[in-house]
């Protein structure tokens, strides 16, 4: 296993910078998930720690040795790369083994360490199939069999679900789960699929334009957003975004504009001290916009908004409802037994302790 270390790393291809001055530091063995829309520099990074791409500044470190001038064999790190990138003409044995023999280890240790990753990833019954036998999550598997009869120092995993439908990639990210959890290797696993970056990783690094956003747990992340990007970009369906002017009502900190009012109560009268009169973007996640005939007597704080519906979503337990609200449009997540109707006018209730608000200008959070 092996601890990471990136220092003020840059890349540049001509003109376009892919990755700028990232710090991260990977604790050994974490698995730590890089998250972002595509062509935010996820897989530059973990090309550049692979030893695929050169650096064009800073320094990387793996195990405490600066890598920089090491070759990909040398740096001990396994890849498993969105394709699978099998080989078609040979069999699940000899994909799996291929590396060994590459580094020309003993007959007998080869079939021991095949072995035990078939045994490990269910590929015990497929190992006399070639990769056009298989389905894609079998392909998957396969892949991830050959990093791991490498006993690397750390994984690296580019967007290794995506090509694998709905069903099949929960079952596989829950797999991955359960395997770093048994191996322990340090793990930097890529994707753009914020939904996985939540359930996988020790902690996530939101990524935007090359440049680190935030990172955290997913739950910090989820939480505590850092600015208007991650805030948009962490949770599905994904927070209103609301502009409004902040000011008092009562002596109580509020935020309104022409369609609707929203009381912020709690500890926020020393952020907000400074934003009295001025423009501000208010972030409402769906979850905390709820249907007011669905809460109890005791729970009907918050601040009530007049809406008409304008589309229902039934997901099951819960129903996204597409609301509108004078000028404004937003979305709310509710239980299923919402008496919600298309067409109809609704009152709900914000749950202004659990809004988030940010600065107009640099889309910074506020709180």
């Amino acid at each position: 296993m092996a601890g990471i270390l990136l220092k003020n790393l840059t890349k540049k291809f001509e003109e376009t910078v892919a990755v700028e001055n990232l710090n991260l530091e990977v604790e050994d063995g974490e698995f730590i998930v890089l998250v972002g829309p595509s062509g935010c520099g996820k897989t530059t990074v973990l090309r550049l720690i692979a030893g695929l791409e050169t650096p064009s500044e800073g320094e990387i470190f793996i195990d405490g040795e600066l890598v920089n001038g090491l070759s990909p064999r040398d740096r001990d790190v396994a890849m498993v790369f969105q394709n699978y990138a099998l080989y078609p003409h040979m069999n699940v044995y000899d994909n799996v083994a291929f590396g060994l023999r590459n580094r020309r280890l003993p007959k007998d240790e080869i079939e021991r360490r095949v072995s035990q990753a078939a045994a490990m990833l269910g590929l015990d019954g497929l190992l006399r199939r070639t990769p056009r036998e298989l389905s894609g999550g079998q392909r998957q598997r396969v892949a991830l069999g050959r990093a791991i009869v490498r006993n690397p120092k750390l994984y690296l995993m580019d967007e290794p679900l995506s090509n694998l439908d709905a069903k099949l990639r929960l079952q596989t990210r829950a797999e991955l789960i359960r395997l770093h959890r048994k191996l322990g290797v340090t793990t930097i696993y890529v994707t753009h699929d914020q939904g996985e970056a939540m359930t996988m990783g020790n902690r996530i690094a939101v990524f935007k334009n090359g440049v680190v956003q935030q990172v955290g747990t997913p739950l910090e992340v989820y939480a505590r957003p850092v600015n208007l990007f991650v805030a948009g970009f962490v949770g599905s369906p994904p927070m209103n975004f609301v502009p409004v002017v902040v000011g008092q009502e009562n002596g109580a900190p509020m935020v309104a504009n022409a369609s609707l009012r929203v009381l912020l109560p709690g500890a926020r009268e020393g952020a907000l001290s400074s934003y009295s009169g001025k423009e501000a973007i208010l972030g409402v996640r769906p979850e905390d916009i709820h249907d007011r005939g669905l809460l109890g007597p005791q729970s009907q704080g918050g601040s009530p908004l007049r809406a008409t519906v304008e589309v229902m979503e039934p997901l099951g337990a819960n129903c996204l409802l597409y609301l509108k609200v004078g000028d404004e449009t937003l979305v709310a997540s509710v239980p299923s037994e919402t008496q919600a109707v298309e067409g109809q006018p609704l009152e709900v209730v914000v749950d202004g302790a659990r809004c988030h608000l940010f600065d107009k200008d640099t889309e910074d959070a506020v709180f």
